[in-house]
């Protein structure tokens, strides 16, 4: 029904969106956690 080159097509999509999802999921863990992360990144550094 649908031509090969359209199925791959919506395959691109596909994969593009989820790594869009990814992206916004780290972005939002990054800024909630971004500063205790910071912090404990700080304090391994210092022990060493």
């Amino acid at each position: 029904m649908f031509p090969i080159r359209a199925v791959r097509g919506q395959g691109l999509v596909e994969y593009a969106l989820i790594l869009v999802l990814i992206a916004l999921i780290v972005i939002v863990m990054l800024a909630v956690f971004g500063t205790q992360l910071g912090e404990t990144y700080s304090n391994i550094v210092s022990n060493i």
